[in-house]
């Protein structure tokens, strides 16, 4: 339910700011609004002050909403309100009305990166674990332990800025990433990491490729959290339970009871635990997930989940926990480029997939984005407020698509009419209207795979 809450909250925060931008900027502009809604569908809430007045509504599905204004393309007008009709304002008016919805949601995301650069972001350091042979990072001369210090001469003090430099320098095209690292010793020295052609492609591909994985002490094996329904649930695995055996053989560190699991995909394992100081047996089958090999070229491989995580004591974390923040008058320029950074790179995305270049399992549906939403917020509301601002960039970005229905659409539309001197044909607006919905539904459809292709993996 925390989910769904979640996710409903982002998307009325997201749809309100957007659908504001519109309302108020034909406010200012003088077109008269008929109705601000936000969502569609059956009416659950509406306010109107007076008959002639702006009615704002709540409708039942979240997934969007409207603003209605005086348009005489849609049915007949009163005489007294022709002077206030969309299609009535000029050319520049109009533009400035449809173009204010998506602006709306970067400005958004600028307030949002704002808010967490001066809140202050925490994040696991960037430390190297183990290296894996045949990975991006073995090829550097990468090490065991290994801090990143900044990529391409960006400070990079947690994973989350590490990743987003390395994806954004790949969609750019680097072919040879500059990396500062500070060994165990405190030494810092330059690495040099090369990347390949398609190594963006494929998300998932480009994680295993890179092969950073993340630094972790030697913890004991306990239980911290299980995962709904996780074969580990399923197999009464609870908070607090200390492992002790699995097949026999002692466990001793968290590190061996995970490689054990990776390497007994679909394979029943005797397990012994203690709880409350009595030991008990179980029995688990770890769930088969197929994941990309490091290696280019190599078929996936199988590998075991159980969807439990290891209990990591206080003073663990904030050895291993960086936080970044800037001041309030450093943060606004952090915030303006950040947001950039993002536009640019999902617009970067977008232009690889439909030339083939990357793929379509980097689309992510309403499932998935409910799945982030709640995850987001359990790590914490600073976290949260970052997840919204994502999603804002993703939704002004893409809403400025010149693709027909879509924002970017209707301004493709006008710049036609200042082009010709007078609006396209409403013949022609229809057909491209429809092409632009089947685009829309094809990505929707492609989105909703992508979703259910994640949950079944």
């Amino acid at each position: 339910m925390s989910t769904l809450f979640y996710f409903i909250l982002t998307i009325g925060v997201l749809v309100s700011f957007h659908e504001f931008g519109h309302f108020w900027v034909a406010r200012r502009a003088g077109v008269k609004v008929l109705r601000f809604s936000v969502g569609f569908g059956k009416v659950l809430w509406s306010y109107q002050k007076a008959p002639d007045a702006t009615e704002y509504v709540i409708s039942a599905i979240p997934l969007g909403g409207y603003v209605k204004m005086v348009d005489e393309r849609e049915g007949e007008v009163k005489s007294e309100d022709l002077p206030y009709a969309f299609n009535r304002q000029k050319l520049s008016a109009r533009s400035a009305i449809v173009a204010a919805g998506p602006i709306f949601n970067l400005i958004l995301a600028v307030a949002l990166f704002w808010v967490v650069l001066v809140a202050g972001e925490e994040g696991s350091k960037p430390i190297l674990g183990k290296i894996d042979a045949g990975t991006i990072a073995a090829e550097a001369g990468l090490l065991e332990g290994d801090e990143f210090m900044a990529v391409n001469d960006q400070p990079t003090p947690t994973w989350t800025e590490t990743l987003n430099v390395f994806v954004g320098a790949a969609l750019d095209g680097d072919q040879e990433i500059k990396v500062l690292v500070k060994d165990r010793q405190g030494r810092e020295e330059v690495r040099w990491i090369k990347m390949a052609d398609g190594d963006i492609a494929d998300p998932e591909k480009l994680y295993k490729r890179l092969g950073f994985n993340p630094w972790m002490p030697k913890l004991r094996p306990v239980i911290d959290k299980v995962l709904p329904d996780s074969v580990a649930l399923a197999a009464g695995l609870k908070s607090g339970d200390l492992l002790l055996s699995a097949d026999g053989a002692s466990i001793d560190e968290w590190a061996q009871w995970v490689d054990y699991v990776k390497s007994h995909p679909g394979q029943k394992i005797e397990v012994e635990i203690e709880r409350g100081g009595a030991r008990q047996s179980l029995a688990i089958t770890p769930k088969v997930v197929q994941t990309p090999s490091a290696i280019e070229g190599e078929a996936p491989k199988a590998e075991g989940k159980i969807g439990a995580s290891v209990f990591i004591p206080e003073e663990v974390k904030k050895s291993l926990t960086a936080t970044y923040s800037l001041g309030a008058l450093e943060a606004v320029p952090a915030a303006f480029v950040k947001t950039y950074e993002y536009s640019y790179s999902t617009l970067k995305m977008m232009g690889k997939m439909v030339l083939g270049q990357a793929s379509v399992k980097n689309l992510s549906g309403p499932i998935s984005i409910a799945q982030y939403a709640g995850e987001s917020a359990d790590i914490g509301f600073v976290h949260f407020l970052r997840f919204i601002a994502l999603v804002s960039v993703s939704l002004g970005v893409l809403n400025l698509l010149p693709i027909p229905v879509l924002d970017g659409g209707h301004l493709l539309f006008f710049g036609l009419e200042a082009v010709k001197g007078r609006p396209l044909s409403e013949k022609s607006q229809m057909v491209f209207q429809q092409i632009g919905i089947a685009i829309l539904l094809t990505l929707m459809t492609l989105g909703m795979v992508m979703d259910i292709q994640r949950l079944f993996q």
